[in-house]
């Protein structure tokens, strides 16, 4: 049977529902999806930074700047 937010907390306290129990089940609800949401961000910035200053081997031509041309040079 559910518990309606008016009906008294089955816990015993004698307060309702939603002043004694509703909040704590809605801080756990909002808890996890911040710490899954954190976990995501926290990937995706650590794959961004290995693939931002990783070695970039068998992707191409690597260049090199030449001041004396004024361009770029590619390396084998």
């Amino acid at each position: 049977m559910k518990v309606g937010r008016n009906d008294a907390c089955p816990c015993g306290s004698g307060k309702k529902f939603k002043k004694c129990c509703e909040v704590a089940e809605q801080r756990r609800g909002s808890r996890t999806l911040a710490i899954v949401v954190g976990g995501i961000v926290a990937g995706a910035v650590l794959l961004g930074l290995l693939r931002f200053t990783g070695e970039r081997e068998g992707t191409g031509p690597r260049r090199v700047w030449d001041a004396s041309h004024g361009h770029y040079h590619d390396l084998p």
